[in-house]
C-alpha cells in the first residue's frame, strides 16, 4: 500500500478523534481501511507461502495451513 494512503488513513483517524468526520470522509476512511486490510492479508499470505520448516534431518517442507475445527 502506498505511503500516502496510510498517511491519509492516519489523518482521518486523528480528525475522527478530534472533530468528527463528514459522511464522505467516513466512507473514504472505510474504503481505505478495507484496502489496507486486503494488502496486509495479501502480504502475510505471501510471506507464509514462502515459509519452510526444517526438520531434525535438514529436510525442508512448506508450511501447511492448520486444519480448522468443526463446531
Amino acid at each position: 500500500m502506498e505511503k500516502s494512503r496510510v498517511e491519509r488513513i492516519n489523518e482521518l483517524a486523528h480528525k475522527a478523534k478530534t472533530e468528527g468526520l463528514t459522511e464522505e470522509e467516513t466512507i473514504e476512511r472505510d474504503r481505505l481501511r478495507q484496502e489496507y486490510l486486503a494488502a496486509f492479508r495479501q502480504n502475510l499470505r505471501a510471506q507464509l507461502d514462502n515459509t519452510y520448516i526444517v526438520d531434525d534431518h535438514g529436510n525442508k517442507r512448506p508450511l501447511r495451513p492448520k486444519p480448522r475445527k468443526k463446531h
